[in-house]
């Protein structure tokens, strides 16, 4: 792939003057140089003084940590990024640890409630249901040429907040920064796109101000026909993107994973994103307590697509491993449900969750389940706040000597138990990971940093390596190598900490490594017509975007 195409160059007809300086991608606000200054139009319209992008930042943060919480501080950095592209990533890169659970989770939940009323400035796509038959005219509106990733949503399950309608956008621009600041995806090739069908929440219905469409979601026929077109259309308008489906419901979001990932390069972050990043956790796990994946036994609070991701991923690993059967690694996953235990005996299950419908004794509880049967590893994907109880983490930790705990729901206000809770609870031995960030915890005389176990490590450096080499597919087993990669980047100082995934600010490092062995898989199983290059990870890196300025004339 040329170098441009990742990273692309200035448009030929370079916009001057005031148009350039609402340009977010070329603008450089008083960093322009006087050359430049002079010849595209810009003497008069900025202050006399040239500063340089190290003093931009200390402008930024000074200002940023001025604001009074984390929405207007979100608001601050949206509002910097539709200005001055750049200027946003060198911040949200110089400042990764401190800026990510504001431009992503758990703050962007909240913006997610809110967009309505933090609207300011449209950013990617809005394909409203209105535009069947015109989509491919709506995405001939946007002004790049050289899309290479698309994150999509139609808002229906945001996060664990249920159906936010056209306001779930904050999700896929949310996704994209992340891929830009963690990957060096550069942001001119990223799309972010909601699908506005409609939204059942009463809530959004009922307010004036609400931007998207004030009507109950399109179902069936009209739903199904509306994103084939899509797909058709992006296919045509922008043939190399990449699609990622994100937030779509359960009952959507697995039949459009499997209709279309052969026919694209396609890939669902819930399902897929999380998976990955969850067995990577446990990988790092194992270093602690020894065996192999096949010698644990999972419970799942919460048969969603997230949870049913992940148990396929730990199965396919299992395999892997040797030694045991299809059916048997299923039988180490168990689910809990909102009805309880997911067993074949059961006449209200949905067809994802038939395959972990296994032939036990029903319970009603997770803490019946975890005493029952004795699960070595707990992994909270249910969206539903504080359910590991006291009685059930307590539970866990006397049937284990090391206890996994991974509360996985976002955002942190949906998390399973806390981080602090989770420690104190077991005597100080859980193995803990999150979704979102919790901040260290002191318990008897031992600090605890506890892992995030958030997408971020995964689909970034996934879309890199698929984009480097344009592979036209994304199959599991690029998420397979991408568990590995993260896990092997794990250090002993980190598991010392009680931490199961690298600190955020290796988060660049990481993806690069993990695009270089998503690349490899690209090449084995022949899904790009690339040349291989002789050194994939110092090709990746090459390509990897950096927010400099440069000079313009």
């Amino acid at each position: 792939m040329a170098e441009k195409e990742i990273n692309p160059v200035l448009p030929q007809d370079l916009p001057t003057g005031v148009e350039l300086l609402h340009n977010p991608i070329l603008n450089q606000g008083t960093a322009f140089n006087a050359e430049d200054r002079k010849l595209l139009g810009l003497c008069g319209l900025l202050p006399p003084k040239i500063s340089t992008q190290e003093e931009q930042v200390e402008r930024v943060m000074e200002n940023f940590h001025k604001k009074p919480n984390d929405l207007e501080k979100y608001i601050y950095l949206m509002d910097l990024e539709d200005r001055n592209e750049n200027l946003f990533y060198r911040v949200v890169m110089d400042n990764i640890e401190e800026l990510m659970p504001i431009i992503y989770t758990p703050t962007v939940g909240q913006a997610c409630v809110e967009y309505t009323r933090i609207f300011r400035r449209p950013r990617g796509l809005y394909i409203s249901s209105d535009f069947r038959g015109r989509i491919l005219e709506c995405l001939s509106n946007w002004p790049y040429e050289d899309v290479r990733m698309i994150v999509v949503t139609d808002g229906e399950r945001i996060l664990g907040l249920g159906d936010q309608g056209a306001n779930g956008m904050g999700i896929p621009v949310g996704k994209l920064s992340l891929y830009t600041a963690c990957a060096g995806i550069h942001p001119a090739t990223t799309l972010p796109i909601t699908l506005d069908v409609g939204t059942n929440n009463e809530d959004l219905l009922n307010d004036s101000l609400y931007i998207g469409l004030s009507q109950n979601r399109i179902t069936g026929e009209a739903y199904d026909e509306f994103i084939e077109e899509f797909i058709a259309a992006v296919q045509e308008r922008f043939p190399r993107a990449v699609i990622q489906f994100e937030d779509f419901a359960n009952h959507n979001a697995f039949r459009l994973l499997a209709k279309y990932r052969d026919r694209a390069g396609i890939f669902n972050d819930d399902i897929q994103g999380t998976a990955s990043v969850t067995l990577a956790g446990l990988y790092a796990s194992l270093r602690l307590t020894g065996g192999q994946l096949k010698d644990h036994k999972f419970l799942f609070l919460g048969a969603g697509e997230a949870g049913i991701g992940i148990a396929d991923l730990f199965v396919a690993a299992m395999r892997e491993e040797g030694g045991i059967s299809e059916k048997k690694a299923r039988e180490r996953c168990l689910f809990v449900d909102s009805r309880g235990l997911v067993v074949s005996s059961r006449t209200d299950l949905a067809a994802h969750k038939l395959p972990y419908a296994h032939d036990l004794e029903p319970v009603d509880s997770l803490l019946d389940a975890v005493e029952n049967y004795h699960p070595t590893a707990l992994i909270g994907v249910s969206g539903q706040p504080q359910t590991f109880t006291q009685d059930v983490v307590e539970a866990m930790a006397r049937i284990n000597e090391k206890p996994i705990i991974f509360a996985l729901s976002n955002p942190t206000s949906k998390a399973e138990c806390s981080a602090e809770q989770a420690y104190r609870w077991s005597d100080g031995r859980a193995i803990f990971a999150s979704g979102s960030p919790f901040p260290p915890v002191q318990f008897e005389g031992r600090t605890y940093v506890p892992g995030q176990g958030n997408n971020s490590y995964i689909f970034p450096g996934v879309g890199l390596g698929v984009i480097t080499v344009a592979a036209k597919r994304v199959p599991d087993k690029m998420f397979m190598v991408a568990a590995k990669t993260l896990a092997m980047q794990v250090t002993e100082e980190d598991l010392a900490l009680g931490r199961v995934y690298p600190p955020l600010i290796k988060i660049r490092t990481v993806s690069a490594n993990i695009a270089a062995a998503v690349a490899e898989v690209a090449f084995e199983e022949g899904l790009t017509d690339e040349p291989r290059p002789y050194n994939l990870l110092a090709h990746v890196k090459d390509k990897m975007y950096q927010p400099n300025y440069v000079n313009f004339v």
